[in-house]
C-alpha cells in the first residue's frame, strides 16, 4: 500500500505565503507525476500544479508567477511554494501521484493514481 500524506495548510491572510508538502510512503518502485489540484466549496476539482519525473512543470493560469512546484525524489515528496495568496485560493488542496508499485521481490506491479487526503487552506482577513 501506497500513502499520500499532506501537511502545511492553514489560515493566512490574503497577500501571505503558504508551503504544501506531500510525502508518499509504502511499497513504491517509482512515481511518475505528481501535482496539486484543489477544490472550493461548490466547486469541481482544478489542477493547480503538475511535475513529472524529469522535471518538467505545468500550472494553471490562475496560479501561475505565484505558486511553485517542487519535488525531491529522494523523498518521495512534493511541494507546493503558495505566494501572493487571495481569497479565491481558499479550497481543499489535494495531492496526487501516478505510482508504481513494487512486490515483495522489488520488482515493478501497478502503476495507478494515488491521492492524499486533502488540506485546508483558507485565505481571509
Amino acid at each position: 500500500q501506497v500513502q499520500l500524506v499532506e501537511s502545511g495548510g492553514g489560515l493566512v491572510q490574503p497577500g501571505g505565503s503558504l508551503r504544501l508538502s506531500c510525502a508518499a510512503s509504502g511499497s513504491i518502485f517509482s512515481i511518475n507525476g505528481m501535482g496539486w489540484y484543489r477544490q472550493a466549496p461548490g466547486k469541481q476539482r482544478e489542477l493547480v500544479a503538475v511535475t513529472t519525473s524529469g522535471e518538467s512543470t505545468n500550472y494553471a493560469d490562475s496560479v501561475k508567477g505565484r505558486f511553485a512546484i517542487s519535488r525531491d525524489n529522494a523523498k518521495n515528496t512534493v511541494y507546493l511554494q503558495m505566494n501572493s495568496l487571495k481569497p479565491e485560493d481558499t479550497a481543499v488542496y489535494y495531492c496526487n501521484a501516478e505510482i508504481t508499485s513494487r512486490n515483495n521481490y522489488g520488482r515493478r506491479e501497478i502503476t495507478y493514481n494515488s491521492w492524499g487526503q486533502g488540506t485546508q487552506v483558507t485565505v481571509s482577513s
